[in-house]
């Protein structure tokens, strides 16, 4: 048995496709609420936003005899995002050849000095990580809405955004994140993704007609968890339920595309979002770290 790293080509727009719809359509089916939180086909969507060549550059695979074990995101230079397919989390030989890859710069992996790597909890590669010293990073609350039940309303009125609303919810992504650099460019590039199939782009808006908060959700198909992946509220008008009700309209689109429940993550040092995702329904998981090498 072989296991082969696998990094998908960037030649051009059409074979950078080709090579991440496996990736893409593994995560889908790796995706289940008894399993622990991992790397979701939303993230790849979200990465999308910078184009099909930049994200299957960022994509690193992991197969044997032609089946592929895992699926990881280099998002950033220095943080690798893993998902293993069920049957490969406690497999010992996909373990160790990740760990390796993972460990020797020269693999083109990840690069010396300080990395991490988001492992899927319970997985035996977490516990490789570790007994070769890499230690923990900050810890994230997931947190999970089940979706069996009906979303109350959100009070607010909500649009899905379209090529003519990208713009607005670019300048809402943009005031909502310190630093972000999003476009309505990247919006259509996002739109374009294999993920986007699967996934809606919400504004909130207030009394006055002003748009004041953004999110994205992306479903990994019908009985499957999908996740938000961002969501944010422009600063102007924080302090005011609407982060609360666009998370509720989050998950009743989720649960119209036929997500079985809603997931989310952010640092456990953000309470003021654990609190908003807790007031729209999202109950709090245990805490995961990061590995983290840190030379």
């Amino acid at each position: 048995m072989t296991i082969v790293l696998g990094t998908p080509g960037t030649d051009g727009p059409r074979e950078a496709v080709d090579v991440l719809r496996e990736a893409v359509d593994a995560l889908r089916a790796w995706q289940d609420d008894g399993a622990p939180v991992q790397l979701h086909p939303g993230d790849l969507g979200w990465f999308w936003r910078r184009g099909a060549r930049a994200t299957a550059a960022a994509v690193r695979t992991w197969h044997r005899d032609g089946r592929i074990l895992a699926v990881g995101l280099l998002d950033g230079p220095t943080l690798l995002r893993l998902a293993m397919a069920p049957e490969a989390r406690r497999d010992e030989e996909p373990a160790r050849r990740i760990v390796a890859d993972v460990t020797d710069p020269e693999r083109g992996v990840l690069p010396a000095g300080r990395v991490n790597i988001e492992a899927p909890a319970g997985a035996l590669v977490d516990d490789l990580l570790s007994e070769a010293g890499w230690g923990l990073d900050e810890p994230w609350t997931p947190l999970r809405r089940d979706l069996t039940e009906a979303v109350p309303d959100p009070g607010v009125r909500i649009e899905v955004v379209g090529p003519e609303r990208a713009a607005a919810y670019a300048a809402v992504h943009r005031a909502a994140f310190d630093g972000s650099s999003f476009t309505a460019e990247r919006w259509h590039a996002m739109a374009t993704g294999l993920p986007y199939a699967e996934a809606r782009s919400l504004l909130a808006y207030d009394g006055l007609g002003a748009a004041v908060a953004s999110v994205t959700v992306w479903s990994a198909g019908p009985g499957r968890p999908g996740v938000l992946e961002p969501m944010g509220v422009h600063p102007d008008h924080r302090g005011r339920g609407h982060g609360t009700a666009v998370t509720l309209a989050a998950a009743a689109t989720l649960r119209h595309l036929g997500a079985s429940s809603a997931l989310v993550c952010t640092p456990s040092a953000n309470t003021a979002a654990v609190a908003t995702y807790t007031s729209a329904g999202f109950r709090p998981c245990p805490e995961v770290r990061d590995r983290c090498r840190v030379a």
